[in-house]
């Protein structure tokens, strides 16, 4: 998967029912996507949150983009914001130290920076899937996206290989069955929680997910999937 800022609780539910969870650093970086933003409750709405980036070349991979000198700063307003947001809900006060070590997190390189805050959310929620970072595997990295997965598969020993559901228009079992592996689709269940007194705004950051529910809780929502 592309390393995403504080991502939807999906992200977090591969992760969970996978053995091995591959995370890319040596792929394009692409504009208004989520590897350097997303979404948190303000005021009953969705309201975007963005990691500002140094000004650079659109071709570039994550791993060589970095956030901006001005970073120190923004990092603070985007926590004043968040505790503006959340400082009433129900697990504010257990979950705002972990935000301010991702978020104050000091290494400035982008994928460092959101591979630090994947670990901290996956050791807070007791997931003990074995992160690889993808360029450390022993393939062919001028592969591209169907060839490029099956290369990593193969090269971890992979027999099976879960994608999220947007994916079934990308992969073809077949393919991956004449390597040897079996393909699924992981599909999560809407999941529902109280947000205050607002109307329930679907599938924004996990941090929603952490101020909102404990630990118990988010364990099971971690199990509301389906694999097809």
């Amino acid at each position: 998967m592309q390393p995403y800022f504080l991502p939807y609780i999906g992200y977090f539910q591969l992760i969970n029912v996978a053995d091995k969870f591959v995370v890319y650093d040596n792929i394009k970086f692409t504009k208004k996507g989520w590897i350097n933003r997303n979404r948190i409750l303000a005021n009953g709405q969705d309201e975007y949150i963005t990691l500002p980036l140094k000004k650079d070349s659109d071709y570039l991979n994550v791993v060589d983009r970095n956030l901006s000198d001005q970073f120190t700063e923004e990092s603070k307003k985007m926590l004043r914001k968040i505790e503006a947001c959340y400082r009433k809900a129900p697990q504010f006060e257990n979950v705002f130290p972990l935000l301010e070590k991702i978020i104050l997190h000091h290494n400035t390189n982008l994928f460092s920076y959101i591979q630090n805050s994947l670990v901290l959310i996956c050791e807070r929620l007791n997931i003990k899937t074995e992160i690889i970072i993808s360029s450390t595997v022993p393939i062919d990295h001028s592969l591209k996206s169907q060839d490029k997965v099956i290369a990593i598969c193969k090269a971890l020993g992979a027999t099976e290989y879960v994608n999220p559901i947007g994916g079934v228009e990308l992969y073809d079992r077949e393919v991956f069955s004449s390597h040897g592996i079996t393909l699924q689709f992981l599909q999560s269940e809407m999941l529902l929680y109280k947000q205050l007194n607002n109307e329930f705004v679907p599938w924004l950051s996990i941090l929603d997910v952490l101020m909102f529910n404990s630990v118990e809780e988010i364990h099971q929502m971690l199990g509301s999937i389906k694999l097809v």
